[in-house]
C-alpha cells in the first residue's frame, strides 16, 4: 500500500502514454516479469480483500500498509517515524513488535526491525507454515 500518487511508470514510456490518454489497465510485459497497473479513476482504492483475490495462489503474503485491515501485523515502530504512538495498544490484529529501539513494556513479542531471520521465523511460527519448536 503506498501514497496516493505514486507510480511505478515512467513519463516517455508507451504504457505511461496509454494510461495518460485514459486506458483503465495497461499491461507491460516482458521475458522476466509482468506489471498489471490499473487506473482507480473515479473507483475507491480497493480493499486488501479485493487485491489478494488478484494475486494467484501462495502461502504466505506479507503486507505493507492496510493497517486498518483485520489481519495480522506486526507493527513497525521507527525512532524516525513522525507519530511514534503505539497502535499494538488498539489493534488486536498485532501479534507483534519490530522497532529500531529498545521497547519496554509491551506485551507483544518484539523484534529488532533488521532482526530478519527472527521475524521471518516468527511469521512462520503464528501462520502455521511451521509447527512451534517443542
Amino acid at each position: 500500500h503506498a501514497h496516493h500518487d505514486f507510480d511505478i511508470d515512467k513519463p516517455g514510456t508507451d504504457s505511461f502514454r496509454h494510461r495518460q490518454a485514459g486506458a483503465m489497465e495497461v499491461a507491460v510485459v516482458s521475458g522476466r516479469r509482468w506489471a498489471l497497473m490499473h487506473e482507480l479513476r473515479n473507483e475507491d482504492e480497493p480493499t486488501l480483500d479485493d487485491i489478494l483475490a488478484r494475486l494467484a495462489p501462495s502461502d504466505i503474503v506479507l503486507v505493507e500498509g492496510y493497517k486498518r485491515e483485520a489481519h495480522q501485523k506486526i507493527e513497525a515502530r521507527r525512532l524516525e517515524a513522525k507519530d511514534r504512538t503505539p497502535l499494538s495498544i488498539n489493534d488486536p490484529n498485532i501479534v507483534a513488535v519490530a522497532a529500531d529501539f529498545p521497547v519496554e513494556g509491551e506485551k507483544l513479542p518484539v523484534f529488532n526491525l533488521d532482526d530478519t531471520k527472527s521475524i521471518a521465523d516468527f511469521i512462520e511460527r503464528a501462520t502455521g507454515l511451521v509447527s512451534p519448536a517443542k
